[in-house]
């Protein structure tokens, strides 16, 4: 395995974890193997019983090609050990199945993704795991709602879709004074912008789905952090049949080998578009890491190395109104995802659908809220795009 603890990000994307196997592949190939076998059942056993490191099947992620994607992933994130996932949702459900118990408690603070807030409010709490929900303006009140019986405190910076970042190395010193884990949800500033576990988080997921993959043609998730806090993960992973299909790693890893060309380039982009919509007379506000003041400034300039590719935007508009200027766009496609080489537009009222309109409200999720993932195209072409769409009425 390559050994790239010292060098750049570029660099480590493109040789982290990779093999060569017997016939010289200049990448981890792709072992689309169920199983694997064995001289002896005495090397079997030195396998299952994790004396040795070695590949034995596959839905134990026990597989070349997922275990070279695993490293390069551990290695971006700075972590000791990554599990790679069918989805990022099954990251999410698996780490806090491992690590809490009926009975024991979650804070989530600020918002999140609409599948994590129904995991938290509806799933979790059928097994007795509950969650206390804190809006990003309650962030003070977080000492008063952690509990001995507190396990995980989980948020995501920055936050969807408002894009509020949150002080990391502060929440992770409160939550570890009453033995709680900090899982921070790294995929909207990916590797590239942010490591969370180098201020203070203990365990760091992604949406492998969005930058990681990068390209549209992937479902993956992951979990990066110490072995110790993924050595019970992995028990969930393998008996829920939750682990990432070969074929997808090898997508994954290809992916990742360009993931800084491409996140820089969309942090400049994004940047650009961010700025245009400050400037424009139908757009109310502007939510943006590159944007932010005060105390927003402050985290960002700490811990944050670029903006990232997510914008989002309120429109001097009704809900109706905001839709007719979602519709109009040309070069931004209607989509509910986020982080590939294509700009997509969203409405939150839909990606976070499930929440009481009520709630979306207290949290700053407008109806007249308009979600962008910048992509690939030229800056100027987006802009142009925004503009015809915002200005046809």
């Amino acid at each position: 395995m390559t050994e790239t603890t010292a060098h750049g990000m570029s660099t480590r994307s493109v040789h982290a974890g990779e093999r060569r196997d017997a016939e010289g592949a200049i990448h981890t190939p792709l072992y689309n193997h169920s199983t694997f076998a064995f001289d002896t059942t005495a090397d079997l056993l030195d396998v299952v019983e994790g004396r040795k490191s070695g590949n034995l099947y596959t839905r134990y992620g026990l597989n070349p090609t997922i275990r070279s994607t695993e490293a390069k992933l551990a290695d971006l994130e700075s972590g000791e050990q990554a599990l790679a996932f069918s989805s990022g949702m099954a990251a999410e459900a698996a780490t806090f199945l491992a690590h809490c118990r009926t009975g024991d408690h979650i804070v989530c603070i600020g918002e999140v993704y609409g599948g994590t807030f129904e995991l938290l409010g509806d799933n979790l709490p059928q097994v007795g795991i509950t969650t206390t929900f804190l809006r990003a303006d309650e962030i003070d009140r977080l000492p008063e709602v952690l509990t001995g019986r507190t396990r995980i405190v989980f948020f995501e910076t920055p936050a969807n879709p408002t894009l509020t970042v949150f002080d990391i190395a502060a929440i992770s010193t409160q939550a570890r004074a009453v033995g709680a884990l900090t899982v921070v949800d790294n995929t909207f500033a990916t590797p590239v912008n942010q490591n969370p576990l180098q201020h203070g988080a203990d365990l760091v997921v992604h949406s492998a789905t969005k930058y990681l993959g990068g390209h549209s043609d992937l479902t993956a998730g992951v979990l990066t952090g110490p072995a110790q806090h993924l050595a019970p993960v992995m028990g969930w992973r393998k008996n829920l049949g939750q682990v990432i299909a070969p074929e997808t790693a090898f997508l994954l890893a290809r992916s990742i080998r360009s993931l800084p060309v491409r996140v820089r380039a969309q942090n400049d982009t994004a940047a650009a578009v961010a700025a245009f919509l400050q400037t424009h007379p139908r757009v109310s506000r502007v939510h943006y890491p590159g944007l932010a003041t005060g105390e927003q400034k402050r985290i960002v300039d700490t811990q944050m190395r670029g903006g990232g590719g997510m914008l989002s935007a309120v429109l001097d508009a009704n809900a109706e109104q905001t839709a007719a200027v979602v519709d109009r766009l040309q070069l931004f496609a209607i989509a509910p995802s986020l982080g590939g080489v294509e700009s997509l537009v969203t409405q939150p009222t839909t990606t976070h659908h499930g929440l009481d309109p009520a709630e979306r409200a207290k949290r700053g999720i407008a109806d007249s809220m308009i979600r962008l993932s910048v992509g690939l195209e030229d800056a100027d072409d987006l802009i142009t795009d925004l503009a015809q769409a915002l200005d046809a009425d």
